[in-house]
């Protein structure tokens, strides 16, 4: 039976991203299906946006595999993508008529919050690069 997307359910879901383009579609639709089947079919505009934003910086920056975690808890959906280059995301500046990094800005008005953080190397592929991460509260 579904999820009713209560503040106490807690789930966390990890999809590996391989570094192509039709991943943002895969990760899009996914991300709709796991908040229906949890009751949260009210976030999913917004999530989708933020998702295919993240994920498509993923695969377009770096040339090798990437990862979206999806984790809910106390009335907080919190989206992650992971991807192997640790340079910084770089947000366009407000009104700025440049070619790229206009979608972060994007993502930083749809969002409660975001952030990013660099990981350190070690032998599994997920410890290096850079995760980044938004959230979105149950009443967006």
């Amino acid at each position: 039976m579904p999820e009713t997307g209560e503040p106490d359910d807690r789930w966390e879901y990890t999809l590996s991203v391989p570094n192509d383009p039709r991943a943002v579609t895969i990760c899009r639709r996914a991300l709709r299906l796991i908040l229906a089947l949890h009751g949260l079919p009210h976030l999913a505009e917004v999530a989708e946006l933020v998702a295919t934003e993240l994920v498509t910086n993923a695969v377009q920056h770096t040339k090798s595999p990437a990862a979206i975690r999806l984790r809910w808890a106390r009335g907080v959906l919190r989206i992650g993508v992971w991807d192997a280059d640790p340079t910084p995301p770089a947000p366009a500046p407000p009104g700025a008529l440049c070619e790229s990094g206009r979608g972060l800005a994007l993502v930083q008005g749809c969002v409660d919050d975001w952030g990013w953080y660099r990981l350190g190397g070690s032998q599994a592929p997920e410890s290096a690069g850079k995760f980044i991460w938004c959230e979105l509260a149950t009443a967006a």
